[in-house]
């Protein structure tokens, strides 16, 4: 072959970072190593796989198309490195998740997972579903679970569990004692919602359609515990997954309002790159996930303690 795979690495970190003093940094070389080790790819094809834009490298359309592939290769040969060394899962799970899976789902299911399987290693990243998509689709991330849709043609799509948006407020808010609010009312009535881009938002402005437009949006934040105590302040009222409101409703520090017109139902899935290799700890992961949740249809249907004590 007249490639290696520590070129095809550093070619990888570069297209990752679009730098080569961080991709340097990411593999513990020195910057004139991992430069030389690049331009000795290029000048053995000559080729150009990146295109220079100052101190920034951007890939070019052969190296969009090497990629993939790249990545793919390396994978596989970690895999048959581990099998030759008697590792079932080998290496790390770069694994992304958007908020509302992140951070009352995604870890509860990790722990299970890391007790069954000592050897594995996985490293959580938590975004909204734009920016996971995104590294999804950049090889940043071996795979994603995210709620709400993407129709990105290079992503495979896994559907997975059924969630619910509800819209609530604190007990003692005037619309509290109503529990089903008019629309006219709502839309009168200040709004703290998550921003654009993320899951939750897409599906809330998608139920309520040209009406989104109209509402009295006062303040729009990055997570969903600042909202909730946005919310428990009387700073207005909110809208995210009833997951992350279980415990807030059993205490009685915000109630639900009822909106029977608005279809806020959505689907958790799992992503990852069509061309991205399956490596046997993404394959177990996800397998595990489902195994996990079995035949619940539903986030409104997990039991916790089945979760935490398998």
């Amino acid at each position: 072959m007249h490639f290696t795979l520590r070129q095809l690495e550093i070619f990888t970190a570069v297209a990752r970072h679009q730098s080569v003093s961080k991709a340097a940094q990411e593999l513990a070389l020195s910057q004139s190593a991992a430069s030389t080790a690049l331009q000795d790819l290029e000048r053995q094809f000559d080729c150009r796989l990146f295109d220079r834009m100052g101190k920034r490298l951007k890939l070019n359309a052969l190296g969009r198309d090497l990629l993939p592939r790249a990545v793919s290769l390396l994978d596989e040969a970690e895999e048959l490195e581990a099998l030759m060394q008697g590792r079932t899962l080998r290496g790390t799970l770069q694994l992304g998740a958007t908020l509302t899976i992140g951070n009352y789902l995604a870890t509860l299911l990790m722990g299970d997972f890391m007790q069954q399987h000592q050897e594995a290693r996985i490293q959580l990243h938590v975004d909204n579903t734009a920016h996971i998509v995104e590294q999804v689709l950049s090889f940043e991330l071996d795979m994603g679970m995210i709620e709400g849709e993407t129709h990105h043609p290079d992503l495979h799509i896994t559907p997975w569990l059924e969630d619910e948006l509800v819209v609530f407020c604190a007990p003692d808010h005037p619309l509290a004692c109503q529990r089903t609010p008019s629309e006219a009312t709502l839309k009168d009535t200040g709004w703290i919602l998550r921003e654009a881009g993320s899951g939750t938002r897409r599906v809330f402005d998608q139920a309520l359609g040209n009406a989104a437009d109209q509402l009295n949006v006062r303040m729009e934040l990055e997570h969903t515990e600042a909202i909730k105590r946005a919310v428990e302040s009387g700073m207005g009222i909110g809208c995210v997954s009833r997951l992350a409101l279980r415990e807030a409703f059993k205490r009685g520090s915000l109630v639900p309002l009822e909106t029977p017109s608005w279809n806020l139902k959505r689907r958790f899935a799992f992503i990852h790159h069509r061309q991205k290799y399956q490596t046997g700890i993404m394959q177990a992961f996800l397998n595990h996930c489902q195994q996990v949740t079995g035949n619940i249809r539903s986030t409104e249907e997990l039991v916790w303690t089945k979760i935490n004590h398998r």
